[in-house]
């Protein structure tokens, strides 16, 4: 496998991993307990996400530019088509922490 290609399946295993980790941890933004509930609210990690994006989406740009000189243009399909795959990589850990996580104690059965 070349060079640039190994370099895109450890990109994307990066975003993998950077797409499950709001999922994964309890602190919102990985430093703050919530207040008050003792999980974390779906908004959070939700923010958390666009965030880990973002940081994704700089990541990527800095390697690129080092790799070819140069930053390609992308248009605005771009953006949709990425961030889309970047939430389906959250998936996995979307449905650990909201669909298939056991209760925890407190929290009323229905």
């Amino acid at each position: 496998m070349s060079h640039s290609g190994s370099s895109l399946f450890l990109l994307l295993a990066i975003a993998f991993t950077m797409a499950n980790l709001p999922f994964v941890f309890e602190r919102i933004f990985f430093v703050r307990k919530p207040a008050a509930v003792k999980r974390k609210a779906l908004g959070w990690s939700l923010l958390e996400l666009v965030v880990l994006y973002a940081a994704l989406g700089v990541t990527a740009a800095l390697l690129e530019i080092r790799a070819n000189g140069s930053l390609y243009e992308q248009g605005w399909a771009f953006y949709v088509t990425t961030f889309c795959m970047f939430l389906v990589f959250a998936f996995p850990g979307f449905t650990y922490r909201h669909l298939w996580h056991p209760p925890r104690a407190g929290r009323a059965s229905e």
